[in-house]
C-alpha cells in the first residue's frame, strides 16, 4: 500500500517536528479495508523529544474506529514510558460508524490513556479542523488547547458554528490562532516552555533583558518582571479579570497569575480560570508568581445563588494545595478572603511581597472606618469630608504595606524597580523546594 505522503495530516507532523523529520509508527495498519485514520509518529520539536498524532482527513475524513485508538493508544503508552510529552493535531469528522459498537471502545480506550499521563507529561491539542463529539472530550482532557480560526470544536452539533473565537471566549481554548499552520507554530513555542515531564526540571534557555526597567500596572509590572518576547498570556479572551502567562525569568519558565487586569471583583469563571492554570502548574512544578490587586470576590445574589463559593474554595484550594514555588506580590488591593487565597499564609506562598502602596486589610477604607472608627464621626459638621480624611488616614496607616510587614502578614515591602531581582533571586533560592503532601488519591475540593 502507497502512502500518501501529501495528506494535510504528515504535512502538519513536518510543520510541527524541527526540519519536517520525523518517525511514523504503525504507517499501515489498517480499519478494515481503509487506512487507520491518524499519523502517529515521534521526533524532536525543539530539539526536545515528542511524540504527536495527526487525523488525517484523507483516509475516511479522519473517521476513529479501534485502528485509530490503536495507533494513539500505542503512541500514549511510548510517551508514559519514556517521559515525553504528546501533541494530538484534530481533524476528523467523528467516529468510523458500522453500526457496532467498536467505535464507543476506540475513545474508551484513548480518553483511558490520556487520564492516565495526565500531569505527568505534558498534553497539548492543535483544533486543525472538525473535532466533535468524544473527540472533543479528548482534545479538552490536554493540558491546553490551541485553536486555528476556522476549526471547530464542540460535542453537539449546533446551529451556531463553535469556533475559535467562541472556544477562547468560553475558556475552552487557551490560544487561537488564523491557519492551522500558525496554530502548529504557537505549539511549538508553547512546549518549548513546558517540562518534559512531571519530573524533569523547568527548561532553561538563553534570554532577553525586560521590556521594562519597573511599572505601574500590570502589564508594567510583567514587563519588568519577565525576560523580553517571553510573555505568551493564555486564555485571554476568557474572564477578564483574571490573567494566565507563562514566560521566562533569567531563562526558566515561570508562570505569572494576576487579579489586576480590570477592576472588576473575581467572578466564577475568573477563579475556575485561576485555579486550572495553577494545578497545571503545580503539576509541571512551574513556579507560580501572583500579583494580587483586586477588590475580592464577587459577592451579589446571583452569583451566591449559582453557587459561587464552590470556585471560590476550589481557587484557594488550589493554592494552599500546591506544591510548586510560589511568590505572592501586591501590587494595589488585597481585601479580606481575596488576600488569604492567593498571598496570605493559607496559599503557602513561599514569599509574600508588597508594593509601597500596596493596600492590605480584611475590609475597604469606608467600611473600617464605619466599622472600627465610629465613635470618631461624632459631631462631625461635615461627615463625607471626615470620613474620607479617616478613610485616608486607615489607609496610609493600618491598611498600609508597612503595617502589614510589621506584622508579619508580608516578607518584605518592595519598589516596583526592585521587583524584578526580588523574584529572580527568590526563585533561585528555591529552585531545590521539595514538599511532600500527605498521602492521598487526589483532593475533595467542590467543582
Amino acid at each position: 500500500m502507497e502512502k500518501n505522503m501529501n495528506s494535510p495530516a504528515r504535512q502538519r507532523l513536518a510543520v510541527l517536528f524541527d526540519d519536517g523529520a520525523y518517525q511514523e509508527i504503525g504507517s499501515y495498519l489498517m480499519e478494515q479495508e481503509n487506512p487507520a485514520g491518524v499519523i502517529t509518529a515521534y521526533g524532536y520539536v525543539n530539539g526536545n523529544p515528542v511524540y504527536a498524532f495527526a487525523q488525517d482527513q484523507s483516509a475516511e475524513h479522519g473517521a476513529v474506529g479501534m485502528a485509530q485508538a490503536e495507533k494513539i493508544v500505542k503512541l500514549y503508552g511510548l510517551a508514559a514510558k519514556t517521559g515525553a510529552p504528546v501533541i494530538g493535531i484534530y481533524d476528523s469528522n467523528g467516529a468510523f460508524m458500522d453500526g457496532s459498537a467498536a467505535s464507543l471502545n476506540a475513545y474508551s480506550l484513548m480518553l483511558e490513556q490520556a487520564a492516565a499521563v495526565s500531569g505527568v507529561v505534558p498534553q497539548l491539542a492543535v483544533i486543525a479542523g472538525v473535532c466533535a463529539g468524544s473527540a472533543a472530550v479528548m482534545a479538552c482532557a490536554a493540558d491546553f488547547v490551541i485553536m486555528a480560526e476556522e476549526a471547530e470544536l464542540f460535542f453537539a452539533p449546533n446551529f451556531e458554528k463553535s469556533s475559535a473565537s467562541i472556544c477562547a471566549a468560553n475558556g475552552v481554548a487557551a490560544l487561537t490562532a488564523a491557519t492551522p499552520e500558525e496554530a502548529i507554530a504557537q505549539a511549538r513555542t508553547l512546549i518549548n516552555l513546558l517540562p518534559v515531564n512531571n519530573m524533569a526540571c523547568t527548561p532553561c534557555m538563553e534570554y532577553e533583558a525586560p521590556e521594562a526597567a519597573s511599572g505601574t500596572d500590570l502589564s508594567g509590572y510583567v514587563a519588568s518582571i519577565a525576560d523580553g518576547n517571553s510573555v505568551i498570556e493564555l486564555y485571554a479572551d476568557y474572564a477578564g479579570a483574571a490573567y494566565t502567562a507563562l514566560a521566562t525569568v533569567t531563562g526558566s519558565t515561570v508562570a505569572i497569575v494576576a487579579t489586576d487586569k480590570t477592576d472588576a471583583r473575581l467572578t466564577e469563571k475568573d477563579c475556575s480560570k485561576l485555579a486550572r492554570f495553577v494545578r497545571t502548574c503545580d503539576a509541571f512544578s512551574i513556579p507560580v508568581i501572583t500579583l494580587v490587586n483586586t477588590l475580592g470576590f464577587e459577592g451579589n445574589a446571583a452569583s451566591e445563588n449559582a453557587g459561587s463559593v464552590r470556585a471560590l474554595t476550589r481557587l484557594a484550594g488550589s493554592y494552599a494545595e500546591a506544591t510548586t514555588p510560589k511568590i505572592s506580590i501586591i501590587t494595589g488591593k488585597a481585601v479580606g478572603a481575596v488576600f488569604i487565597a492567593l498571598a496570605g499564609k493559607g496559599c503557602n506562598a513561599d514569599f509574600a511581597y508588597a508594593l509601597e502602596q500596596a493596600y492590605i486589610a480584611p475590609l475597604m477604607p469606608e467600611a473600617a472606618v464605619e466599622f472600627l472608627w465610629h465613635d470618631r464621626l461624632k459631631g462631625c459638621d461635615n461627615l463625607k469630608q471626615a470620613r474620607q480624611e479617616l478613610a485616608n488616614e486607615y489607609t496610609s496607616t493600618v491598611a498600609s504595606a508597612l503595617s502589614a510587614a510589621k506584622l508579619g502578614t508580608v516578607d518584605e515591602v518592595l519598589t516596583p524597580a526592585e521587583l524584578r531581582n526580588a523574584v529572580s533571586r527568590s526563585l533561585s533560592m528555591l529552585e531545590g523546594k521539595r514538599v511532600t503532601n500527605l498521602p492521598k488519591k487526589h483532593n475533595n475540593f467542590p467543582f
